[in-house]
């Protein structure tokens, strides 16, 4: 590798904003406007999913929403009240 392919790879390393990790492959996402740098799915999920209303998991499928409340499955809304919720068929 010559000198100018090392600094132009130095270059674009760019930080995940979860582990510090830098890294040449890093992505991004942009969420509500926001602008997210990853290095993993792992660390984006981390940051971005929502938690479970009722047991904190983190929401990384579909979920099931009521009135603004995210939970990771009907059983988990319906623990917390919302008797009517089922979760989403094909």
């Amino acid at each position: 590798m010559t000198l100018k392919q090392v600094r132009e790879k130095v270059m674009t390393l760019r930080t995940c904003e979860v582990c510090g990790n830098e890294y040449d492959k890093c992505f991004e996402v942009i969420m509500d406007g926001k602008s997210h740098t990853f290095d993993s799915f792992e660390c984006a999920i981390h940051r971005l999913a929502p938690a479970c209303t009722h047991c904190k998991c983190l929401v990384i499928g579909h979920g099931v929403e009521v009135d603004n409340y995210i939970f990771c499955c009907a059983n988990c809304a319906r623990m917390s009240g919302e008797i009517g919720a089922v979760d989403r068929a094909d």
